[in-house]
């Protein structure tokens, strides 16, 4: 059976006491069903995180006129809101290198029904992905980076990305440090994915470092991009046991199955509005 179509308001304020009544109580006052609800209230941060999803055909108007009723009580209570509509699939751009296996699982989700969204486009610092990316009747872009130009070819991702009306980003195992600016003007937007090592492996053979120091687990951290090179806002993590019978071929393998896993499962919290900013944590409701 299919999920009713619903509006998901999300949103953070000064916590208080009757947040959630006062919520309530609109929705409830223009009829509104609500399916699910989840809050958290955070002492270190002193703000409160409410996420709500509403059956869209239970209120008597459509998005616009929801927005334009609760505003008012989102500027009294200074919220940081926002309300989105199931019906309305987000767009993903996906950034890719020469490692693809994160590409293949996305792809395979997308095409299975599994991730409801549109993908208008993959862009590449290389060629190897136009294939698998052609093949899915999807768009491919082929962007070098010069290392003595890096500027001229973001810029053109940028414009790439701009022009496709994306409004997310993923690097799907894109290995080139995007400049701060574009960190700053899609903060919440980028999603990454990387081994769990860091920083006790940095550089080349991660795996190889970590098979050398005995490592008794592997992991993989999902996270929105900043300017810092992965220590953004973590969504997502998982790990598994290893252990001395293990080759450095086992430990990629065990690493691409998280790294896929924890990127999908990421990318579903911050499509269904689950992913909330405070600091740089993570609120995943």
């Amino acid at each position: 059976m299919s999920r009713s179509r619903f509006y998901t308001l999300r949103f953070s304020c000064p916590d208080s006491t009757g947040i959630v009544a006062r919520v309530a109580t609109f929705i409830a006052e223009h009829g509104g069903w609500i399916l699910r609800s989840s809050q958290h209230s955070d002492e270190e941060s002193g703000r409160f995180f409410m996420r709500v999803e509403v059956r869209a055909d239970s209120l008597p108007f459509q998005l616009d006129a929801l927005q334009q009723r609760f505003a008012p009580l989102a500027r009294e209570m200074d919220m940081d809101w926002q309300i989105s509509d199931s019906a309305v699939r987000k767009r993903v751009v996906i950034l890719v290198s020469r490692q693809m296996h994160c590409l293949y699982d996305l792809l395979e989700r997308w095409q299975s029904g599994e991730l409801d969204i549109d993908i208008p486009c993959v862009i590449s610092n290389h060629e190897d992905a136009r294939g698998l990316t052609e093949w899915h009747g999807i768009p491919f872009h082929h962007v070098a980076i010069d290392k003595s130009d890096k500027a001229a070819g973001f810029a053109e991702i940028e414009r790439l990305f701009e022009e496709a009306e994306g409004e997310v980003m993923v690097l799907a195992r894109f290995m080139q440090i995007l400049p701060t600016a574009l960190c700053e003007r899609l903060r919440g937007r980028v999603l990454n994915i990387h081994h769990s090592f860091l920083p006790s492996f940095v550089g080349a053979a991660p795996y190889l470092q970590a098979y050398r120091r005995g490592v008794k687990q592997v992991g993989a951290t999902c996270h929105y991009v900043t300017a810092s090179l992965d220590e953004g806002p973590i969504i997502d993590q998982d790990v598994t046991r290893v252990d001395h019978t293990d080759s450095v071929r086992d430990l990629i393998r065990y690493g691409k199955d998280i790294e896929k896993a924890v990127l999908a499962r990421g990318l579903r919290h911050h499509l269904e509005d689950r992913v909330m900013i405070s600091g740089n944590r993570t609120i995943v409701l």
